[in-house]
């Protein structure tokens, strides 16, 4: 199973779009105050002592440097739409391929919901617990522990027999070792990407039905 590279273009997107869109508005309000001010200073000199032309050249020098501003500030922003319309074609080739998130959070659709985990050390019992979105349980089960690894999955089946929603689950593991002690374990959520899409700069792959943040891509597989 080939392991694909990951860029990190995607995940300073949101923080370049974000600082654009704050400058574009900051600078456009200045043009505006500034202009008002240069008309209204022109409306309102006195005839009897007009601006002289060098006071009335140094202001539009003034302003023809506040609006080269705005045009910079507004051809940055459109390069960095489509900086993010390059991030969601490239991620376009992630659908199809094996995800892992750092994440534990999976989501139960069309196939089960799938997990990995590893602790600190060996675990020789554990319990997993699957909460949903609202934070209820829905499900406690023993785990077949074994080493210091392991994976978790599940179909949606409830401890009577009924099927759990489509939806955003969240899974917890409670763990001891050989001595009795409580041990740490680190959940991975995992599926195969199926669609990306983009909300305020922000790019997501969908996993059984779930958005995951690119953010917390942390490992791509071609898929089976």
């Amino acid at each position: 199973m080939s392991i694909l590279p990951i860029t990190t273009t995607a995940a300073t997107q949101p923080i370049l779009t974000t600082k654009a869109a704050t400058a574009t508005t900051a600078t456009g309000a200045d043009f505006n105050m500034f202009l008002k001010l240069l008309t209204t200073q022109m409306q309102n000199q006195d005839p009897l002592s007009p601006m002289d032309s060098t006071q009335y050249t140094q202001q539009l020098a003034q302003y023809s440097q506040v609006e080269q501003t705005v045009q910079q500030t507004g051809t940055l922003k459109d390069i960095l739409a489509r900086l993010s319309t390059q991030d969601m074609s490239q991620a376009a080739g992630f659908i199809g391929k094996d995800a892992v998130f750092a994440s534990a959070i999976s989501g139960l659709g069309t196939t089960a919901a799938s997990w990995s985990f590893v602790t600190d050390r060996a675990m020789t019992s554990g319990t997993a617990t699957v909460a949903d979105a609202s934070g209820a349980t829905v499900l406690t089960r023993a785990l077949d522990a074994s080493g210091g690894t392991g994976s978790f999955n599940w179909n949606g089946t409830l401890a009577d027999g009924s099927k759990a929603a489509a939806g955003a689950y969240t899974l917890s593991i409670k763990g001891v070792d050989a001595a009795g002690a409580p041990m740490a374990a680190t959940i991975n959520s995992t599926g195969t990407v199926s669609d990306v899409t983009a909300k305020n700069g922000v790019l997501s792959l969908g996993v059984n039905g779930v958005p995951m943040s690119i953010d917390t891509l942390v490992r791509l597989a071609a898929g089976a």
